[in-house]
């Protein structure tokens, strides 16, 4: 994968839009136009592209909301994949020009497709698209930061590094890595190790014990409301984390993901710039779709050519057919108090071991606790007064039923009130959930040490890991109101 431009677009409110970066690479044209022989559209200037693109992007006129050529019901926006018209309709067109916005700045870049212009292909499956959306992302971090309010000053500043930045991470237009966050350390060059040849654009060899170390983390969401009328909601989102720590140049890598006979196939895939090849029906498979049973299911090979420090070398999605732990949560008023029934099942399909397992149930918009009279079948039960809660610790198992409750009243005339949430009125209340099951992927998708392979002559300490964790784990009174969603849960 290849880009044929990269440009950043500064548009702070009150401010003059303007385009604060724009870096070409003339062999990546040059390949571009090859491969598309007679439907060959050139890039044009920096100034025509800053202004196709803020029309595109709704940001050159904001007193004109529409413009035929971009809200026209018979085009179809395919964001953040972006077609610029050059000239007019019939003169050429730019696509897929991929574009992200944070905060003061929006960055963009023209990837290299290497497949025929017509029929236009499926962006699912172009990699240039997955891996160029990493690009940027990577870029937005290295100038914006974590920070929610950039510095102006701390993004001048990156934006003056950016040349150099992109010598290593992108050579000659080809990403092979991603800026790390905050300001780049001086970098020094040490002599290669014998019959190894260092990279001209890689400033660093690593010095110590060789090991490769692969991680797999599942995070698990879900909204349940224990009400037939309302459908429960879950999701399963997978990262694989790698660290390569191998004395002299860094060797290639592959690292293989399994599912089990009966798994779904991972869709959503998204793959880190390193990555050198990939089969293309990996990615076709999007949860957008109806899914057919038809989709590559594994095994997933990613060879890459790691990048010195940690990286995010995939994520992706699964359709699991239920959720780890399945809850019913009543909450009902009597007189001037409130009574409480949870009852939490463990699925029997996850494995009863857990890390840690809470169940927090929160009160808003009443007084304070008063008389807290609950008993649990398992656990123990935290009661904090001062702020409306219980927390309830589940311990590392659940007991051999797989099934735990809570049964209990609870009073509210303490002397000041609780705190206050605007959704959480009179009846509408959820217990969130915590927690983490090692070694273990809802999706039974796993890496071992067999499934890695390093093309060296040295020997590698392999170490690879699983995780199931909880991100948003809602379980709603269903004896009251609560938001439902129409729709697929977002990532």
């Amino acid at each position: 994968m290849s880009v044929r431009a990269l440009w950043i677009i500064s548009h702070e409110k009150g401010e003059h839009l303007s385009l604060r970066f724009a870096r070409r690479f003339a062999t990546v044209e040059h390949r571009a136009k090859i491969l598309a022989g007679s439907s060959y559209t050139a890039v044009p200037e920096d100034n025509t592209v800053l202004q196709l693109l803020l029309t595109e992007l709704g940001l050159s006129d904001p007193d004109k909301p529409f413009v035929a050529l971009r809200d026209d019901c018979l085009y179809r926006q395919r964001s953040p994949a972006l077609e610029l018209r050059v000239d007019s309709p019939g003169k050429g067109m730019l696509w897929p020009v991929l574009a992200i916005s944070h905060g003061p700045i929006t960055l963009a870049c023209l990837p290299l497709v290497d497949a025929p212009a017509e029929p236009r292909p499926a962006l699912a499956s172009l990699l240039s698209v997955s891996q160029g959306l990493t690009l940027l992302a990577g870029l937005q971090t290295f100038l914006l930061g974590s920070g929610s309010k950039p510095d102006i000053e701390v993004l001048a500043s990156r934006l003056a590094m950016l040349p150099s930045v992109l010598l290593q991470v992108c050579p000659l237009g080809t990403p092979l890595d991603v800026p790390l966050p905050g300001a780049p350390s001086t970098p020094t060059v040490p002599t290669p190790a014998e019959n190894q040849k260092q990279p001209a654009w890689k400033t660093g060899l690593h010095r110590g014990r060789a090991a490769v170390n692969v991680a797999l983390i599942e995070t698990v969401r879900s909204m349940q409301y224990g009400n037939r009328s309302r459908q429960d909601l879950w999701d399963v989102y997978g990262t694989v984390t790698c660290k390569c720590e191998v004395e002299g140049v860094l060797p290639n890598v592959m690292v293989t993901l399994t599912l089990p006979p009966n798994g779904s196939p991972l869709q959503d895939i998204l793959v880190h710039p390193c990555v050198t090849s990939l089969d293309s029906s990996i990615l076709t498979a999007s949860s957008v779709d109806n899914f057919d049973g038809s989709a590559f299911s594994g095994p997933y090979k990613f060879p890459f050519s790691p990048p010195l420090e940690p990286f995010r070398l995939c994520s992706y999605t699964s359709q699991v057919p239920v959720p780890p732990i399945l809850g019913s949560y009543q909450l009902k008023e009597e007189e001037t108090q409130l009574r409480v029934s949870v009852t939490l099942k463990l699925h029997e399909s996850v494995k009863n071991s857990f890390e840690y397992c809470e169940a927090h149930l929160p009160f808003f918009n009443r007084d304070q606790f008063g008389v807290v009279d609950v008993k649990v079948s398992s656990g123990q039960l935290d009661v904090s007064k001062e702020k409306n809660l219980l927390v309830w610790g589940l311990g590392q198992k659940f007991p051999k039923s797989r099934e735990v409750t809570m049964e209990g009243k609870i009073s509210f005339s303490g002397p000041t009130p609780g705190p206050t949430d605007p959704l959480c009125t009179e009846l509408t209340a959820y217990i969130k959930l915590y927690f983490k099951v090692p070694d273990m992927t809802l999706s039974g998708c796993s890496v071992d040490q067999h499934s890695v392979q390093v093309y060296s002559s040295s020997k590698q300490r392999i170490i690879t890991s699983r995780e199931l964790q909880s991100k948003e784990y809602f379980i709603w009174n269903s004896t009251g109101s609560a938001p439902v969603s129409s729709g697929q849960m977002m990532l």
